[in-house]
């Protein structure tokens, strides 16, 4: 990742941009027939409904603030699917407090809705699924580069043609023939399982906030233009493991520590950005490196089992110090 950066910071940075901020929390219901399940469905989904539905789910919190609903149908099972911003925090419980109080006003008018879960897997919460990936959870997130022809070569050790095919062939044709559910990247779960442990996230959570597509194409006839589009990067800088002391002191080296009271939600907006950012460069490099034939000897020059990795490399203790 280190020698993504490298490039990145020597074509002039990268841009990132944040799409969408929404947690979700999906409870399953069920009726005795289908007929009563629709008609809580079109309850719920009715535009005139939406405003008390809402007070009832903000008045859980100061940050929490409904932004829809969407249901499913399963025979006579609802799922219903809450989404809501969640201020700094990366928002489980704040959502989850909101549907339950959403819920106990239900029961009133739909005396007959038998409650299974709080959580129906429609979330989808640790879940690499296709609704996630279209709609988005958490943090929608998308980040850009444009990595000079020089920089590609003299730093990445590879060609743009190079970069070109392989993202075509592995990312995209490879991840389709895996039938890969937001897989199209070389390894965003990487980086974000190393950023979500250091700043204090649920590491559970990697496994959609690492759903990924991965897009190399050709800028200004000869440079590269490399981009990750990250639908799901849940993160908080407030509350869990954000408190811890280590975890605490990443934020705090991030500026992102602690909620942000002048812009709420500011703070887990940034972090998600910085998340993406540092899945560019290490999409960028292990690209470059697969491209290059570079990878199995790289791995073998630095591979952690050596007692003495300074003797291999002086540059390799200072990264680490």
């Amino acid at each position: 990742m280190g020698r993504g950066c490298k490039a990145i910071y020597q074509s002039g940075g990268a841009t990132s941009i944040l799409l969408k901020d929404g947690m979700t929390r999906a409870p399953v219901v069920r009726f005795k027939s289908i007929k009563r399940a629709a008609e809580l469905k079109f309850y719920l989904e009715d535009p005139n409904n939406f405003d008390t539905l809402s007070i009832l789910f903000n008045r859980t919190s100061r940050f929490a603030k409904l932004q829809g609903i969407k249901c499913a149908l399963a025979g006579r099972n609802l799922y219903i699917r809450f989404k809501c911003s969640t201020g700094d925090a990366m928002g489980m419980n704040m959502v989850s407090k909101g549907v339950q109080n959403v819920l106990d006003h239900l029961q009133d008018i739909f005396p007959d809705m038998d409650v299974i879960s709080i959580s129906g897997n429609f979330c989808a919460d640790k879940k690499a699924t296709a609704l996630n990936w279209i709609e988005g959870r958490g943090k929608s997130v998308v980040c850009e580069a444009i990595i000079k022809e020089e920089v590609v070569t003299k730093v990445l050790k590879t060609s743009v043609p190079s970069l070109l095919e392989l993202n075509m062939i592995k990312n995209l044709a490879g991840s389709a023939m895996a039938g890969a559910i937001g897989g199209c990247n070389a390894h965003a779960a990487n980086i974000v399982s190393a950023i979500f442990i250091a700043t204090g996230q649920d590491p559970a959570q990697n496994v959609e906030s690492s759903q990924c597509i991965t897009m190399i194409e050709t800028a200004n006839e000869k440079d590269v233009h490399i981009s990750v589009t990250l639908p799901c990067i849940e993160v908080g800088t407030i509350g869990g493991g954000t408190q811890l002391a280590s975890q605490a002191a990443c934020l705090n080296l991030l500026g992102v520590k602690g909620a942000n009271s002048d812009i709420p939600g500011s703070n887990s907006q940034c972090l998600a950005r910085v998340v993406a950012g540092a899945v560019l460069a290490g999409e960028l490099s292990l690209m470059s490196a697969l491209a290059a034939g570079h990878l199995v000897k790289s791995h073998m020059k630095y591979n952690r089992s050596c007692k003495d990795i300074l003797s291999i490399s002086p540059s390799a203790g200072k990264t680490a110090d």
